[in-house]
């Protein structure tokens, strides 16, 4: 029968947030059809050849008559090869490919997003009779952070500050992708304002350009007042009225 390319195969690998921001090497197991080392992916005993097929003479198709008409269809014995295997490979009863399990390493690319694939070509299943092998195509989940929103290549993150500090300023610390970075707060800040960090994002997975973090402000409202803090605040009220 004629060559067949083999089966691509799907693997799913799941990384966390860091890993997909800064690139890693990953190993991967999988369980695939390889080219039989007994016959080099022919099919065929060691020290035997390919013969002629005998319906079709070699040619690989056969012809019918009909009325005036001559008619050509594919040897269905040969499969249009034009040669037939009388004594197939013991070890892979002549299919040209066995089972085997493999262990790949994967480069994840930086800034790789969630529901991206990569494609390595060639580690798919084993072609039949000589066909070239399939691809293995990996399928990466990325895990949420537990405080990082990503969006593109932007990351986003909630700062949690008080009604006075957003009326005064006050300089916080706030986490990113590189360690703790010390973020201005501007007197009058409004809740849901947004402070830029140019750079902090995660890089573009074709060009590595990084884009930004950006800081949501987020006011917290006391629920609970001192006797004191609530004088405080009639008073604050009594002079904005």
């Amino acid at each position: 029968s004629r060559s067949r390319r083999g089966r691509d195969i799907e693997k799913e690998l799941t990384i966390s947030f860091e890993e997909a921001a800064f690139g890693v090497e990953k190993e991967v197991s999988i369980s695939k059809s390889a080219v039989c080392s007994q016959c080099g992916g022919s099919g065929i005993e060691p020290g035997r050849a390919r013969e002629v097929c005998d319906l079709c003479g070699g040619t690989g198709r056969i012809t019918h008559r009909q009325g005036f008409f001559v008619i050509q269809t594919s040897c269905m014995k040969c499969g249009g090869s034009g040669g037939v295997v009388k004594h197939p490979c013991k070890a892979c009863n002549g299919s040209g490919s066995v089972k085997q399990k493999k262990g790949l390493k994967v480069k994840i690319p930086a800034g790789i997003e969630d529901g991206m694939h990569l494609v390595l070509r060639g580690e798919g299943e084993a072609g039949f009779h000589g066909g070239s092998a399939g691809d293995l195509y990996i399928l990466v989940h990325v895990e949420p952070h537990r405080f990082f929103k990503r969006k593109g290549n932007d990351i986003y993150y909630e700062a949690d500050i008080s009604f006075p500090e957003a009326a005064l300023g006050v300089k916080i610390e706030v986490p990113t992708l590189w360690g703790k970075e010390t973020v201005a707060i501007p007197a009058g800040t409004q809740y849901g304002d947004r402070l830029i960090l140019k750079g902090k994002g995660l890089p573009d997975v074709k060009t590595g350009k990084k884009g930004n973090q950006i800081i949501v402000v987020n006011i917290i409202t006391p629920t609970k007042l001192t006797k004191k803090q609530r004088l405080l605040l009639e008073e604050f009220l009594k002079e904005a009225g």
